[in-house]
Parts: C-alpha cells; sequence; structure tokens
C-alpha cells in the first residue's frame, strides 16, 4: 500500500475582525429595537422579551474573545445583523473558491509544490455557496490543477472526513496529490440575533496537502498511520436552508433557516463520543491516549475540548496538550482543528504522535492519527 502523508498546510484570514464588545453593542441595539416594536405583544404575553448579552457571558459560555469574519458592517448594523456579501457575476470566482485558492496556494507553497502537481481538489466544508458546479472543480480552474475536483459535508467534521478521502485515493493509486480545502463563511448561516449562538462562529478558509510519501519532497511530513470515521444522527444541531425551502412556501429568514442548536444537549452527549472515537482510534493501531503528544482537536467551545481531553488523559489539560485557537478565530465549522494544526505542530520532534479530531452536526466524528517523520 502507498504510504500517505500531510506535506503542507495553508490558511485564509479574513481582514475584519469582531470583538466580543463590539457584538455585543451591536447585539444590544437589536433587542432594544426589538422589544420596542412588539412591547404590546410582550406586555399581553403573546410575545417572549428578548435578553441582552454580555462579553463576560460570551467568554464564560464558549472561551471565544473575538471572531474573523468577510464583512463586518451587516453584522454590527442592528437592523440588519447578518453580513453584506455583494453578488458574483458567474465569470467571476465565487468568494468560496477565492479565498479557497489563497489558503491552496500556502500548503502548495509549504510542501514545495506547484498547482499543476495536484491530481485531486476536495472542498469540504459546512456549506456550500451554491449546489452545482461544485465549488472544487472551481477551485481547481482557479488553481490550474489536474484531475477531479468534488464536494462535502459533514458539517464541522467536513475537514477530517475529506482528509480520509484524500488519504484513501494516494494509498489507492488513483491520486498522488490531493488537496483539501475547507472554505467555511460560516457568518453567512450564523444567526447573529439569537442570544444563544449570536457569538459561535467565525471565517476561515484551510487547506490540506495529502500526497505519496515515495515522492514527497516537503521539508516537514507527518505521516498518516490511519484515519477513523463515525456518525449518529442527530437533530441537536440542524440548518434547514436548502434548495427546497421556496417549493415549502416557508419564510426565507424563518429561523430554521440558520444555526440552531440544542447546545446543551450537544455538549453533554458529544464529548462522550468523541472521547470514546479517539480511544478506540488509537486503540486500532496499538496507542494509548498518554503515547499521544498533542491534540488538535474541535474549536466549537473551549469546556468542551478540556473534558474531552481529561476523559482521555485523567489529568487537567493544557494549551501544550490541546492547544486552544477559538479565543481568536471562534468556532471555524470544520476549519478549527486544521487551524490548531497549522498553528500548533512546529515544536514537535521527529516520532511524535498527534491526532486531528473534528466533530459535531450529524452526530459527526473524524480523527487523523499522524507522525511526525522529518
Amino acid at each position: 500500500m502507498i504510504q500517505a502523508v500531510i506535506s503542507g498546510t495553508g490558511l485564509w484570514v479574513p481582514e475584519h475582525s469582531v470583538s466580543n464588545e463590539e457584538l455585543v453593542v451591536a447585539f444590544n441595539a437589536y433587542v432594544d429595537l426589538f422589544n420596542a416594536s412588539h412591547a404590546a405583544e410582550i406586555a399581553a404575553g403573546t410575545r417572549q422579551a428578548l435578553e441582552h448579552s454580555s462579553a463576560a457571558f460570551i467568554e464564560k459560555a464558549s472561551g471565544i474573545q473575538r471572531r474573523y469574519v468577510v464583512d463586518k458592517t451587516g453584522i454590527l448594523d442592528p437592523h440588519r445583523m447578518f453580513p453584506r456579501i455583494p453578488a458574483r457575476a458567474d465569470d467571476e470566482p465565487s468568494l468560496m473558491a477565492e479565498v479557497a485558492v489563497k489558503a491552496a496556494m500556502q500548503a502548495l507553497a509549504q510542501a514545495g509544490r506547484k498547482p499543476e502537481d495536484v491530481d485531486g481538489v476536495i472542498c469540504a466544508a459546512s456549506n456550500m455557496q451554491r449546489p452545482y458546479p461544485a465549488m472544487a472543480v472551481e477551485i481547481q480552474q482557479l488553481l490550474g490543477a489536474q484531475g477531479f475536483g468534488f464536494d462535502m459535508n459533514v458539517a464541522c467534521s467536513s475537514a477530517t472526513f475529506g482528509i480520509e478521502q484524500a488519504v484513501n485515493a494516494v494509498r489507492a493509486g488513483t491520486a498522488r496529490c490531493v488537496l483539501v480545502v475547507n472554505p467555511e463563511i460560516t457568518s453567512g448561516h450564523q444567526e447573529w440575533r439569537d442570544r444563544d449562538c449570536h457569538f459561535i462562529f467565525g471565517d476561515v478558509c484551510t487547506a490540506v496537502l495529502v500526497e505519496a510519501k515515495d515522492s514527497c519532497v516537503a521539508k516537514e511530513q507527518w505521516e498518516v498511520l490511519g484515519t477513523q470515521l463515525a456518525t449518529q444522527f442527530s437533530n441537536n444541531i440542524r440548518n434547514n436552508f436548502g434548495f427546497m425551502n421556496r417549493c415549502e412556501d416557508t419564510p426565507a429568514d424563518a429561523r430554521d433557516k440558520t444555526f440552531a442548536q440544542e447546545g446543551r444537549k450537544v455538549f453533554k452527549e458529544v464529548v462522550p463520543i468523541a472521547a470514546a472515537h479517539i480511544e478506540r482510534h488509537l486503540q486500532k493501531h496499538g496507542f494509548k491516549a498518554h503515547d499521544v503528544r498533542r491534540f488538535w482537536l474541535h474549536q466549537a467551545n473551549l469546556s468542551m475540548n478540556q473534558l474531552v481531553v481529561k476523559k482521555l488523559l485523567d489529568t487537567e489539560p493544557n494549551a501544550d496538550i490541546a492547544p486552544i485557537i477559538l479565543d481568536e478565530f471562534a468556532n471555524t465549522a470544520s476549519a478549527g482543528s486544521v487551524v490548531a494544526f497549522h498553528r500548533h505542530r512546529a515544536d514537535l520532534a521527529p516520532g511524535d504522535l498527534g491526532i486531528v479530531c473534528s466533530f459535531g452536526a450529524g452526530y459527526s466524528v473524524g480523527s487523523v492519527l499522524i507522525r511526525r517523520t522529518q
């Protein structure tokens, strides 16, 4: 079997950042406008008044301090509360493809590769800008890559699921060099008017290059020892937006057309699922959790990550064992664990083990067990 390695990663970050304090000012102004416009219904008890948010509440609930977004003016406008992203003509590069190319070029440079060396592109993200043509095929064309391209969506686990498909293609010999890109424009499906989740998401794009070890020229290589995927259906994280909506005669801005979750249920159910998944994956390859030098976990919630690691290691986690980037980036859906890997791996030595793991809606869990070889 052909051995697969990760030879490079890339990260694109928007120029705009929104702090918790900025977000709260806008959200609370929206709340005041809403409550004033529905004062009679609220007084009659037929509608519930909205509550203010606070920066302290956000950080305590999530560990998030700020987030990057493609547009902040629309998000911070209490009369709008979602980003302004201008439509582009069909002959212009789409936004997701444009940012994916920027992240991809970084990954290629790191790996010592050119776009024409790529013979497969997988666009794996929690939401696609359009149904077709596939975003991956547009990215392939913009890069000048060869071979094939396809899209896939497994919500916040999309990146690790995509990496497994890339690894399988390399191992099977159907591709020699596969690019996995994760353009997460999460601000578009975030519900900025909901106190329980208005702070959760941020925008970003990551890229991972997977190639055959025997032809890899990268100075830094991570051998993929194994991948493991699992899904278990749950309605506790859901978004009903799709092409069928217009046939249902439901409002385009109905609450179910954006991200929604039962946060407490998700926390209670996903933590043991993720911890058990990682433990099984390690056991399959003859390892224990204490053999792992670093865990690059999905960046959704600080307490969630800490509890997953605590269950695995039976000790209090720290940033060295499980780096946290959500304080700066917030939840970037599938890209979060890759951002953590991209930012926090340089200090590992050859022979060190690491695991990239993401978990989210579905429920879905994906893990990639890797070892630095050089």
